[in-house]
């Protein structure tokens, strides 16, 4: 299996993700659920995340390599590199901007919706 094969197991379950999430921003844009979250600062917060992530990745990965930290077989990789770091290794970086922030918006605990039958509680002063 080559690395881009791999990459598009786990970046397939992040595309998913990142749209559920745009799609709950959406969809409580007119609640405060999302507490004034937009799908457009959502994706300003992944952007500026994704810029640092593959900053930090190019930087570090090209290091690691260098000193030989870690190594790829050359018939599982593209070809295609950023410095000496294989572009496939950015995948990780890709996916973590993307990830984190989706799960974020998914996982939002919402509040509990009054109940019919529950009574109202008034603040005790």
């Amino acid at each position: 299996m080559s690395y881009w094969a791999l990459n598009a197991c786990f970046l397939a379950v992040v595309v998913i993700a990142a749209a559920a999430a745009i799609v709950r921003l959406r969809r409580s844009s007119t609640r405060a659920s999302t507490r004034g979250l937009t799908v457009s600062t959502w994706l300003l917060a992944v952007g500026g995340g994704l810029v640092v992530l593959l900053l930090m990745t190019a930087l570090f990965d090209n290091i690691m390599i260098g000193i030989g930290l870690v190594g790829y077989d050359p018939a599982l990789i593209s070809g295609a590199f950023i410095g000496i770091a294989p572009l496939e290794d950015f995948a990780y970086a890709i996916a973590a901007a993307v990830l984190l922030p989706s799960l974020w918006v998914l996982l939002e605990r919402r509040p509990p919706l009054p109940s019919a039958h529950a009574p109202l509680q008034e603040d005790q002063a």
